[in-house]
């Protein structure tokens, strides 16, 4: 299968100050302060994020300082979340560590109109 989708990685090193915009698929493991929009964010254990972050799908490990908006949001148990939640489908790992409210989208973003899904992991 033939595909155009890129994967951008930002290496555990690396210190970004200003907003990132990615169209595909982006991986974080180093700092970034500045907010972030893209199709799909991964962010590793040691990341930190201060910003907003606004994705279709986001599987955060890390810390975040700044506000979510994902239609899928998986929060792993080393995450450290500090701002609201806004999501369509929610999964919280126990264990993670999330300061802030949680709502789901304004008018249900998603292509279906299925209530939000929020569950717990083990």
């Amino acid at each position: 299968m033939a595909s155009n989708s890129t994967f951008s990685v930002l290496g555990a090193d690396l210190k970004i100050k200003g907003d990132i915009t990615a169209s595909e698929d982006l991986h974080i493991d180093g700092s970034v302060e500045g907010d972030i929009d893209c199709g799909t964010l991964v962010q590793g254990e040691q990341s930190a994020i201060t910003g907003s972050i606004s994705a279709d799908s986001a599987r955060l490990a890390g810390t975040v300082e700044g506000s979510i908006t994902a239609k899928t949001l998986v929060v792993l148990k080393s995450a450290k979340i500090t701002g609201d939640v806004f999501y369509d489908t929610l999964t919280i790992e126990q264990g993670a560590c999330v300061e802030g409210k949680f709502a789901q989208r304004p008018h249900g973003s998603a292509k279906k109109a299925d209530e939000p899904v929020l569950s717990l992991a083990n």
